[in-house]
């Protein structure tokens, strides 16, 4: 950027004024990103220490949090920025990511405060960090790339809805499913399992007989989509077998329009150390950067030179999961390398 610190070249946004003279108080007001801990869980002590060091230095205005997560320290002039991030280093606070770089990871709070986490959204955010602190402070690629974690379909960070890369919670055994708590919610008054639960099911894979007071699930046509479980919370629990989907390819609108993320992905076991995630993530990047033009999202590289160039550089095999429609024609698209 126009302005920074020492060995960074993202994390600080230059702010200056087309006033200075009638505005000298804000002539320089800079924002600097802060990288925050794992799904925001914050002691009192460190954000005084934080607040300490920002009214020491800047304007003492914040956002908590910013679009990205980060923590924003709204204004400060050019010559407070290295002796400001010198005092948040000693506090144990560093920089996030800004421009065409990896943007600062986030996680929703996952099992530090949710029953529905189907992996430790906490501690993986924290590894995929430290493994990506290069990218994530010096821009290297053709525009900002983001990483989201989500601990179940819930998706409370939107990583499908914003993230090049999210990683949402699942689960690919059976729902879990305690019959006498699913009949305490039939005989609630103002509650009808027929039409909140059953019909809204976007596959129809549950089945209510209201006599019986029997409900039937076909797991298999299952989509993962929360919504009885949400409903039914204590009739109704995420399988044990679990892990996350892996989906790509979302942002809002810049180069085209903006993009929902696809399953690349259906299911794998996230547990330390996350190998399979960190690979993944560095060869996309790799194919994105070789390929992509300026401003070009990760999600728009792969609508301009296709889902089959893509797999085919991940070592991934085409599945159902994603194909959004069958396609209309019987034509055979031959890979160009396989023509001779």
């Amino acid at each position: 950027g126009i302005v920074g610190v020492l060995g960074y070249g993202g994390g600080v946004i230059g702010r200056y004024s087309d006033l200075p003279e009638e505005f000298p108080g804000v002539a320089e007001f800079h924002t600097s990103r802060v990288n925050m801990p794992s799904g925001w869980f914050y002691t009192t002590e460190k954000l005084r220490k934080l607040c300490d060091v920002w009214d020491k230095h800047g304007s003492g205005l914040t956002n908590m949090h910013g679009a990205t997560g980060d923590i924003i320290l709204l204004g400060a002039p050019t010559e407070a920025l290295q002796p400001c991030f010198d005092d948040m280093a000693e506090i144990g606070f560093d920089l996030g990511g800004s421009g065409s770089d990896m943007r600062t990871p986030s996680c929703c709070v996952g099992p530090g405060r949710c029953e529905w986490a189907c992996y430790d959204t906490l501690e993986a955010l924290y590894q995929v960090t430290l493994e990506f602190q290069d990218e994530l402070h010096r821009p290297m690629f053709p525009y900002k790339s983001k990483i989201k974690l989500s601990g179940c379909p819930n998706d409370c960070v939107a990583a499908i809805a914003r993230a090049d890369f999210s990683v949402i919670g699942t689960w690919r055994d059976d729902i879990q499913m305690d019959a006498d708590a699913v009949a305490e919610y039939a005989d609630m008054e103002d509650f009808d399992i027929q039409s909140e639960v059953i019909d809204l099911c976007p596959t129809g894979c549950m089945t209510w007989d209201a006599k019986a007071k029997k409900l039937t699930i076909e797991n298999k046509e299952c989509s993962r989509c929360m919504h009885c479980i949400n409903l039914m919370p204590k009739a109704l629990r995420p399988g044990k077998d679990r892990g996350a989907t892996l989906l790509v390819g979302a942002k809002a609108p810049i180069v085209k329009g903006a993009l929902m993320s696809w399953v690349i992905i259906p299911f794998f076991k996230m547990e330390p150390p996350y190998d399979e995630l960190k690979d993944f993530v560095r060869n996309a990047w790799e194919w994105w950067d070789e390929n992509g033009k300026m401003r070009e999202r990760l999600g728009e590289l792969i609508d301009r030179r296709g889902m089959r160039e893509f797999l085919k550089v991940m070592g991934l095999p085409a599945i159902p999961q994603m194909v959004k429609i069958p396609r209309a024609n019987p034509y055979y698209f031959w890979d160009p390398e396989e023509v001779k």
